[in-house]
């Protein structure tokens, strides 16, 4: 016959323990913490999509190496979309659903990033860092939503102001038919209506697409000043080539950053000298500062990699990651995380400062001008 003190005990142990597996948080394990990530790592932008990733990586396995965060190695899982929302919904759904990741991180692309949005608001699943500047993920403020990347209008509003200040009138914009093509127009008219100005001309390209040619003609017969491209790099290269080729009165060309600076030269050659690009980090060549300067040695230890803004952002993403996880106190949880991150206040990382609040969780408002040069070097 069973004791009463041992029956006492028997449950005891198992109250705890089934106490212990309540608390226990998805990708979260004495040993690691899994985070999931769907991007572009094949098609037309798989520069960012890898960049990102690699970038992000450079920085977690140093960190893994010194030991984790909390005793726990940082496991970053990338799934391919081939920046197709129709295929990064099935894969956020895999990598929370069935992977049962902490968080979700650094997807890269507007339409993307959307097509997660119903896994993260079901599940109360943090998403953070996505690649891009569209303003349905900075207001109204998202709960689960943290951007390290300050937003397309206010890098739109610089080119403007930049294009003003210099006379500039007639802008027109080629944008990408799709969300984020359509957020970068609404940053570039709502600049120009604090001007009292319209946009000159619009064209638009299919995503995924450099089937440019009705795009060109278009803006061929109209003669816009400038041209502010809201598309992906190959598509952009496509446009600015043949409008070098066909038009005789040639515009100044602006993107903003998602086309990917350095894929965009890659794409161009000769034709990229005199295009323009907002950014949103500091320069990847600019060991003056001190995350760049990391960056450069824990990204560039692998050799064949070149620095570039993409991988620059998943470096600093990773980074700011590592740093929320730090702040979290108690168990390793999703809510512990993001209040953590709301709490953590002005965070260098080295010459780059991110701060999120209940109230804001757009964490930068850095933008800066850029040109590329004759010699093929990006100047600041």
């Amino acid at each position: 016959m069973v004791s009463r003190h041992f029956t006492k005990m028997f449950l005891g142990a198992s109250l705890a323990l089934a106490a212990g597996l309540a608390l226990a948080e998805n990708g979260v394990s004495d040993k690691s913490i899994v985070i999931g990530q769907s991007a572009a790592l094949s098609g037309p932008a798989s520069a960012l999509g890898t960049a990102m990733r690699d970038g992000a990586l450079a920085y977690f396995d140093a960190v893994n190496a010194d030991g984790g965060v909390h005793g726990r190695q940082i496991v970053l899982k990338t799934v391919d979309d081939g920046y197709d929302p129709a295929r990064a919904g099935p894969n956020t759904g895999q990598l929370v659903d069935k992977d049962k990741v902490f968080a979700l991180f650094g997807y890269v692309g507007t339409p993307t990033s959307n097509a997660a949005m119903a896994w993260v608001d079901k599940g109360d699943v943090p998403f953070f860092a996505p690649m891009t500047g569209a303003q349905t993920f900075r207001e109204p403020v998202n709960r689960n939503v943290f951007n390290i990347r300050d937003g397309y209008a206010d890098e739109t509003e610089k080119i403007v102001e930049h294009l003003d200040a210099i006379g500039v009138k007639q802008i027109a914009v080629l944008y990408q038919d799709d969300a984020y093509g359509k957020a970068g127009l609404e940053g570039v008219t709502q600049a120009l209506k604090k001007r009292k100005q319209d946009v000159f001309v619009t064209a638009t390209v299919e995503r995924n697409s450099v089937d440019v040619a009705a795009a060109v003609a278009k803006m061929k017969a109209a003669k816009p000043h400038a041209v502010i491209m809201i598309s992906a790099y190959k598509s952009s290269a496509a446009f600015i080539r043949a409008m070098r080729k066909a038009s005789d009165s040639v515009p100044f060309f602006w993107n903003v950053s998602f086309v990917g600076s350095q894929a965009l030269m890659d794409e161009l050659g000769p034709d990229a000298s005199g295009v323009m690009i907002s950014q949103v980090m500091p320069s990847p060549w600019d060991e003056k500062i001190a995350v760049v300067k990391e960056y450069r040695k824990l990204y560039l230890a692998k050799p064949g990699r070149e620095p570039d803004y993409a991988s620059l952002e998943g470096f600093i993403a990773a980074k700011v990651f590592v740093e929320g996880l730090r702040h979290v106190k108690g168990d390793v949880t999703r809510k512990g995380f993001t209040h953590a991150l709301e709490t953590m206040g002005a965070t260098n990382l080295g010459g780059y400062t991110v701060q999120f609040s209940p109230s804001n969780h757009n964490g930068s408002n850095y933008v800066d001008l850029s040109i590329i040069t004759r010699k093929g070097k990006i100047m600041y």
